[in-house]
């Protein structure tokens, strides 16, 4: 049966790893710094304009937000990183909260896919850098969604994607979507990617 996207609600704001689901469901988890384009990206997958918070403040999501869909699959939402005006005890908090989802997740096994988020713009910052090596370290599996297409022209766009595709902190042969919240392109190679590590769709 068809995965019925429309059916999707906030289930969980965890601020501690007690708080995280412990239904046995695929969860496909979204990373990347402040202000990259987490909840556009997931409010654009689910046909919402406001499921998932867009924030004007940078760095303001302080727990873990799941998103159950259709009673089948999590999005999870990590706390964005790398906004250096917060104080200092905040972002441990978020980092604390990040890498326990990672270390400490019973669902851990039920991780489908890490969706890493990098400005198509700006290229990928020293905290993207340490995200994307955790990640080929650990063996989980992920592809890049190259955020805000749209801001760059088609010359700049395809630099920003070829130097995606040859960046050392990228293996070869990792999926790089590019993605524009606002001509919601990217959104069909996504979830064709999502329906292809859960089995669902």
């Amino acid at each position: 049966m068809a995965l019925q996207i429309q059916k999707a609600d906030l289930a969980v704001s965890a601020g501690t790893v007690t708080q995280f689901p412990i239904d046995r469901l695929p969860q496909i988890v979204f990373s990347g710094r402040s202000n990259v384009g987490k909840s556009s990206l997931i409010n654009a997958l689910l046909g919402r304009k406001s499921l998932a918070r867009v924030s004007g403040e940078p760095g303001k999501t302080i727990t873990i937000n799941f998103y159950k869909i259709d009673g089948s699959l999590y999005f999870v939402d990590l706390p964005g990183y790398g906004f250096a005006k917060r104080a200092a005890k905040d972002q441990a908090v978020w980092s604390s909260l990040t890498d326990r989802f990672f270390t400490q997740n019973h669902q851990l096994d039920r991780l489908a896919l890490v969706l890493q988020l990098i400005d198509m713009k700006v290229g990928p910052t020293q905290d993207d850098r340490l995200m994307l090596d955790f990640l080929i370290r650990t063996g989980l599996p992920f592809a890049v969604v190259a955020t805000k297409s749209d801001k760059l022209n088609s010359t700049g766009r395809a630099a920003s994607l070829k130097g995606l595709g040859e960046d050392p902190s990228i293996p070869a042969g990792t999926p790089i979507i590019p993605f524009s919240a606002l001509k919601r392109e990217g959104t069909e190679e996504v979830w064709k990617l999502i329906f292809e590590k859960t089995g669902l769709g």
